[in-house]
């Protein structure tokens, strides 16, 4: 059976059942701050399981994307490795959402189990024989929980007791985290193995212990309790079914293979691979490891970019590049790809998967190009590593490498440990793996503890949680508060956690800021709302303070100006949208935005830097659009499908209900759920700042407008006034600053020539100041020439000679400067290395520095320093 029908044939299932069959996710989180990336299926559903939404659905289904490479769910490093591990994968799912609001549609324990089992020996004919299931045995620990004893009888009526599993917290209790929703599950396992294997060792023995060919196909999770942040559980006053199927290992199953790899859903992607690198799948073990890293690891790349999330040195993007670099490096050292390939798996990706989920059609192009560049990137660091090893190398004394060395590399220049370590096996050298983790875990500390959070429970003071976003139409209203809790941080202190039966306040979303303002209690207490944001589809309101008396009726006021200038801002995002779509053309597309009220950044997909032409005509667009006075139409609740038949852009990697918002200015129409102007004149004018590239096909435009071009105008102003002031308030200050850079050029050229000339005189007395220190010609001294000077003096006193060590130091414009020269046979018999001695040296001069093994310079804040630095260089030739 081919996986496209698989997945067909469990969504019809449970469509025949009552379920909704909802589209997945997109795979990169923005609305929830707890997770970055969806790691289950019910990450979409949180907020129904936590109340705080009445869903539209009570029975869904879906097949939703997930990535698991950070935080509690990561399964990075076991990739590859083994057969059934993955970072990017399907988990099908159905759930029932309690019974809550009395409409009669829920369903729990008996209902999923029998249903799951009715799916697989029936729909899909496993063989019953092969099958386990597992049921919570309870606990003793302060939950203090018994055997689930439902689920248990229920089990007993369709297998028989020897293929029930009693199972511990860790296999049979799920939790959504520390504190929220949980409740215990039943797992069903599936025995792949030979009915010779399996006389050997029975498979009850083998359920849980990672045999690759006994693995869990099934999790139906029972939510009936709440997680406190003391860590008590309460029940939960409707319980949900959560239950979540591997693709990838129903396929395995189905198609009677043993891997997940063997399965159709990876083996064009494996196949290609084979074509570009020339290796066979099955040829051994480290070249099978990369090819199932790499054919792993592009469908996580591939997903995340097209859902939003681009490769970065931060958060999401960091976690992205990682996975990728993961596989480049797998490429390169087991499979010989020296060059980028991983960009060419691209369109099979697309062939196999284009049709389930189209955003990888869509954006093809574009996922190409930034896997490409990439690509090039990191195989130029993976150079610039090997250098940098081949120097820590070099200063090593013995054959074991020191692990916080190893550490630098990793860290600073990005060069992975585990080629580290197959480099040194191949040259004979050790690597200090205590010191190199200590490291690691010294960072981690760091890192974690600047970041820890500590949250206690929320005080619940209404019932009735609805909570209603009025700041369209209001900045400031009389709210109730339904409630709070405690949040402590190591980064912003102790600070409250508020809820309001209705706010005025935007919480930070579709790349807008959230409000600010403040609440005032009837005794005239004031307490400022410092941020607002959103989670799991509430508005959360950050305070520094809680109202003295929490049930009395508050008014909460929006800071009126900054929200002004954040709209401006963001409608000045929807024009500049047009513009560059009507400029350079429809393939333009954003695909990220930052909206504050001081400024805005926009990024969106084009190939080429613009021209100063084109940003001038893309100002002029957006402003003549303000001149226009083009009013806000707004409409509210309109069917997905309706806007986009008017024409609304939606954007990639967005989560879109039923019922959307557009927004329209003119002939600009967009999907926003983001605060406007009432009318364009409102923004003042459009002032673009600055455009660059941000990844391969991706550019950024920052802007300001309102206010903000005021003051830069002012600023500007103010400037040309003190700069025409020091020429002397000329008629054109342009002319006089162009005679002025003609004389400085003019002048730099003569002080090079003198400079030179005075580094041939030197050359004649230096040579009669070497000292001879075993066998090399030694001399160290500071000099007054520039670092051009120096070198031409080094190689020129190099030049025909073979035996020098030169060390040259001097002093410019409060800056300290060190040039080291060597003589290149030198440096090869007495394995010396420029630029790791002067490396070594900066630090005496407050700065660092590098080049080659026969020539480096370093520079530094501290001149001071010198003369030890000069002293400390004859340690080299001892």
């Amino acid at each position: 059976m081919k996986s496209q029908e698989i997945r067909a044939r469990f969504l019809d299932f449970f469509k025949k059942k009552g379920h909704q069959i909802v589209p997945s996710a997109p795979m990169v989180i923005k609305d929830d701050p707890t997770l970055m990336f969806t790691n289950a299926g019910m990450n979409q559903f949180k907020e129904f399981f936590l109340g705080n939404t009445v869903p539209k659905y009570q029975r869904v289904a879906d097949t939703q994307k997930c990535l698991r490479v950070s935080g509690k769910h990561n399964d990075l490093e076991e990739v590859g490795k083994d057969t059934y591990h993955h970072t990017m994968f399907e988990m099908l799912g159905n759930w029932s959402f309690g019974d809550a609001h009395g409409r009669g549609d829920g369903y729990f324990k008996k209902e999923a189990i029998h249903w799951a089992w009715e799916l697989l020996t029936e729909v899909f004919k496993i063989d019953r024989e092969s099958l386990f299931v597992s049921v919570f045995e309870g606990s003793t620990d302060s939950d203090q929980l018994e055997l689930d004893q439902e689920a248990m009888d229920i089990w007993k009526g369709i297998v028989s007791e020897d293929k029930i599993i009693l199972g511990d917290k860790k296999d049979n209790f799920w939790e959504m985290g520390d504190q929220g929703p949980c409740g215990p599950c039943s797992e069903i396992h599936v025995d792949l193995r030979t009915p010779e294997e399996k006389a050997k060792v029975p498979g009850v023995s083998l359920v849980n212990k990672d045999h690759p060919l006994v693995v869990e196909i099934w999790n139906l999770v029972f939510m009936q309790y709440n997680r406190k942040a003391n860590g008590k559980l309460e029940a939960l006053p409707a319980k949900h079914v959560d239950t979540g199927m591997g693709f990838e290992r129903l396929c395995m199953v189905l198609q009677g293979v043993k891997s997940n790899y063997d399965t159709d859903v990876f083996t064009p992607i494996i196949r290609e691979i084979e074509t570009i690198v020339n290796s066979k799948y099955g040829k051994d073990e480290p070249s099978n490891i990369a090819i199932r890293v790499i054919a792993d690891h592009i469908r996580a790349v591939a997903f995340s970019i097209s859902d939003g999330q681009l490769p970065s040195n931060t958060g999401a993007g960091y976690v992205i590049r990682r996975i990728l670099r993961r596989a480049i490096r797998y490429g390169f050292t087991f499979l010989g790809a020296k060059e980028p390939f991983m960009f060419r798996l691209v369109k099979v990706l697309v062939d196999t998967m284009g049709e389930t989920f189209p955003e990888l059609r869509e954006q093809r192009q574009l996922i190409e190009n930034v896997v490409r560049e990439e690509e090039h990137s990191f195989l130029k660091t993976l150079d610039q590593g090997l250098v940098l090893l081949d120097s820590v190398l070099a200063n090593t004394p013995g054959k074991e490498v020191d692990g916080r060395k190893a550490f630098e590399l990793y860290d600073t220049y990005g060069f992975p440990i585990d080629l580290t370590a197959l480099i040194l096996g191949e040259r004979g050298y050790s690597l200090d793996e205590k010191g190199f983790h200590a490291a690691m875990k010294k960072q981690k500390d760091r890192s974690k503890a600047a970041s820890q959070v500590s949250k206690e429970d929320w005080v619940i003071l209404a019932d009735d949680l609805e909570q209603e976003f009025v700041g369209y139409d209001l900045l400031e209203t009389h709210v109730k508060l339904v409630k709070y809790r405690k949040v402590i941080s190591k980064k912003e202190g102790e600070q409250y956690q508020l809820v309001f039966n209705l706010t005025p306040f935007y919480p930070e979303g579709g790349g807008q800021v959230g409000d600010k303002g403040y609440l005032k209690a009837p005794n005239g207490d004031i307490i400022y709302i410092l941020d607002t944001k959103r989670e799991n589809n509430e508005i959360i309101h950050l305070a520094k303070d809680l109202p003295r008396n929490t049930s009395e009726t508050f008014r909460v006021v929006v800071d009126k100006k900054q929200r002004q200038r954040t709209a401006a801002n963001h409608t000045a995002t929807h024009l500049l949208h047009q513009a560059l779509r009507e400029i350079l053309g429809s393939h333009v597309e954003q695909k990220g935005s930052a909206v504050h009220s001081k400024y805005l950044r926009f990024d969106f997909s084009h190939f080429a830097k613009l021209t100063a032409d084109q940003l001038q005509e893309v100002e002029h667009f957006v402003n003549a659009r303000i001149e226009s006075r083009l009013p806000l139409q707004e409409n509210r609740n309109v069917p997905m499908d309706e806007a986009l038949r008017q024409g609304a852009m939606a954007l990639f990697g967005e989560k879109y209900g039923d019922a959307v918002r557009t927004i329209r200015f003119g002939q600009s129409i967009e999907l926003c759920g983001g605060t406007h102007v009432g009318n364009t004149s409102e923004i003042w004018f459009f002032k673009i700042r600055s455009e660059g590239a941000v990844a391969a096909g991706i550019r950024r435009i920052e802007a300001i407008t309102a206010d903000a071009v005021k003051d830069f105008y002012l600023e500007n102003e103010k400037s040309l006034v003190q700069i025409k002031e020091l020429l002397h308030n000329p008629q054109d200050p342009v002319k006089s600053v162009e005679a002025l850079q003609t004389e400085n050029s003019r002048l730099k050229k003569e002080v090079e020539v003198l400079l030179r000339d005075k580094a041939k005189n030197l050359k004649g007395d230096l040579f009669t100041e070497m000292e001879d220190i075993n066998g090399v010609k030694f001399l160290a001294k500071k000099v007054d020439l520039d670092a051009a000077g120096i070198k031409d003096l080094s190689f020129e006193m190099g030049s025909n000679r073979n035996d020098l060590f030169l060390m040259f130091a001097a002093e410019r414009d409060g800056k300290a400067l060190l040039s080291c020269y060597i003589s290149k046979e030198l440096a090869a018999q007495r394995n010396l290395n420029a630029g790791t001695i002067v490396r070594e040296l900066g630090k005496y001069i407050k700065g660092g520095g590098g080049g080659q093994t026969f020539f480096a310079t370093a520079g530094g804040k501290n001149p001071a320093g010198i003369a030890e630095a000069l002293e400390k260089v004859r340690d080299y030739l001892k």
